[in-house]
C-alpha cells in the first residue's frame, strides 16, 4: 500500500500545475519553423527584476485559453531583455549592449520593446510572419485583454 502511495505522490509532484503547458521557442527555432508553417510570433520582453513581468508570467500566461491560442496559432518567445547571448534573427545578429555597473540591454529587446523612444517592461510584441510589428504594448496585460488581441491577430 505504501508503495502505491509513493507512486501516486511522485505522479502528482511530477505533473506541472494545470495540464496545459505554454510552448516557448527561441528566435532561431521560431524563424526555422515559420518557414515551413508560417504563424505570427508573440514576443514577451521582460526582466528578472520586473514585478509586472512576474505578474504576467504567473497570471496571464497561465490562463488555459491563452495557452491554447498561443500554442495553436503563434510561436511564443520569452525574451529576457538582459540576456547576454547573441541572437541570430531575420538575417541579423543581435547582441547584449552593456551599460555602466554591469547592466545593459539586448539589442533585440531594444528593437521590440521601444515605445515612444523608451524601452518598457513588460512588453508584448506580435510580429507577422514577415517579422513586421502588428501589435506592441508596454505594460501589464491581463488575460482578458490579451485574449482579445490574440483573437484579432490570429
Amino acid at each position: 500500500m505504501k508503495k502505491w502511495l509513493y507512486i501516486l505522490l511522485i505522479f502528482f509532484w511530477a505533473i506541472p500545475s494545470g495540464f496545459a503547458q505554454l510552448k516557448t521557442y527561441t528566435f532561431e527555432e521560431a524563424e526555422k519553423l515559420s518557414k515551413e508553417n508560417p504563424k505570427p510570433l508573440v514576443v514577451f520582453i521582460h526582466t528578472s527584476w520586473c514585478n509586472y513581468c512576474k505578474m504576467m508570467e504567473n497570471s496571464t500566461f497561465k490562463n488555459p485559453e491563452i495557452i491554447a491560442i498561443l500554442n495553436n496559432n503563434f510561436y511564443f518567445i520569452s525574451l529576457d531583455a538582459e540576456n547576454k547571448e547573441d541572437i541570430q534573427f531575420n538575417n541579423h545578429k543581435f547582441q547584449f549592449k552593456p551599460n555602466v555597473q554591469n547592466t545593459g540591454i539586448h539589442e533585440l529587446a531594444t528593437a521590440l520593446a521601444t515605445i515612444n523612444s523608451q524601452v518598457v517592461y513588460p512588453t508584448v510584441t506580435i510580429l507577422e510572419s514577415d517579422y513586421s510589428i502588428v501589435f506592441q504594448k508596454g505594460s501589464f496585460i491581463s488575460d482578458k485583454e490579451l485574449l482579445t488581441v490574440l483573437e484579432k491577430t490570429k
